[in-house]
This record gives C-alpha cells, structure tokens and sequence, in this order.
C-alpha cells in the first residue's frame, strides 16, 4: 500500500507516520506539509509546499497512492467560525478534490473529533464546522471514506503536541495515563493505536464510515 500523509508534524500525524513505517505491508509513503518532519527512512520522501491547499506545482508527485492518511487539524480556541471553516473545511476539500481526481481509487481517512456534528446545526461551532468537513469528505466519491473521531489521545515514543496547552495537559496527566487508559479503554487511545487503527482501515475497510473512540479500541 502506497500511502499519501497531511499533517505529519502534528501529534497525530507524527503517529501516523511512526505506524506507516514500521508497517511492512506499507511501501511507500509521501509526507506534504508546509515543514519538513526532520525524519529519514528510505520509504519517506517529503514534499513541503508554501500553502497545502494549492498543490497544482506538486501533482505530479500525488500520483500512484492507495491511501490519504489527513491528519492537519487546528484548534478552534480564538477563532471565528469563518477562519476555523477555511482552515478545517475549504482546505480539506481543496486537497481531497486534488486527490480523488488523481488517484480515483483511494481510500480518504480523515481525523476529526468526538463530539463532531454531523447535522451541522449544532451549538457548539467545532463540531459544526467538523461535521461539515465529514459529510462533504464522505459524499466526494471516492473508493472509501473513514471518519475518525477520536476523544483522548495519549501521545507516545517522544511525540508531543504543537499546541501548548495540549502539552502542558499531557505533562500535567502524564502519571495518570496508564490508569486512564486501563480505566476508560473505549476513551481514551495512543497516538501509536490510531496509527495502527487509520492503516488497518485503510487496507481492510470497516463496516461503517464514522470511527469513534470505541470503535477505534477495537481496531
């Protein structure tokens, strides 16, 4: 499986790739983002580009992929719901169009949230806003579509968040995680099992679209 990554300097992107390359059964993986990962592996190669919503001068090298693991995400604290849209929606859809109409037959997994809404009518604005980012993904056309909604996520083997108050929770909470993860299993994941959850769907499919945390457990 030839697998295509967005958001590999992110925490769960930075997961993901851990995941791809120690897979066997992944053979080539193409990291796209604004900065480079600092990784070397000789089934990586890094595409870093100005804006990762206008990859027109890269297409050539999104070509031949079986698989689009998008883990870019920011948080919503602060912003409006027209930035948070731009930056959740417009730029997924912008790199997903590009995609499906390159390699027609790949899978499309997207990490979203727990909580997200899928009626888009909600209160709380993420969710809203997430929830549109799903039902468009999941009505494009492409082979598949697998939605992620993970809710806590422990970080592991050095991985840290590039966003601060994530860190300092994560350093705050750090002595609690292996009772948090023995006590709430269908809650609380690794960035290493989402890894490996993300790649298993992608090759093997799952019978529904929408992944939440429980979901992810049993993966």
């Amino acid at each position: 499986m030839n697998v295509v990554l967005f958001g590999a300097t992110g925490m769960v992107g930075r997961g993901a790739l851990r995941e791809c390359l120690l897979d066997e059964g992944v053979h080539r993986v193409l990291a796209v983002g604004r900065a480079p990962t600092g990784e070397r592996h000789e089934k990586l190669r890094e595409v870093v580009v100005p804006d990762v919503a206008d990859l027109a001068a890269v297409e050539g090298e999104l070509v031949g992929f079986d698989a689009c693991l998008f883990c870019l995400g920011v948080t919503s604290a602060g912003m409006s719901e027209a930035e948070y849209t731009r930056l959740t929606v417009d730029l997924t859809l912008a790199v997903a169009r590009t995609l499906l109409r390159l390699n027609p037959a790949m899978t499309f997994v997207f990490v979203s949230g727990t909580g997200a809404d899928s009626s888009e009518r909600g209160r709380v604005m993420w969710a809203r806003v997430k929830g549109k980012a799903e039902n468009a993904l999941l009505g494009m056309g492409f082979r598949a579509v697998y939605v992620f909604r993970p809710a806590a996520i422990i970080p592991m083997h050095g991985i840290t968040s590039r966003t601060r108050w994530i860190r300092v929770a994560t350093t705050v909470l750090k002595p609690f995680f292996p009772m948090m993860k023995a006590l709430l299993p269908n809650h609380v994941t690794t960035t290493e099992q989402l890894g490996r959850a993300m790649l298993k769907v992608a090759r093997e499919g799952f019978a529904k679209p929408i992944i939440e945390a429980r979901d992810i457990a049993r993966l």
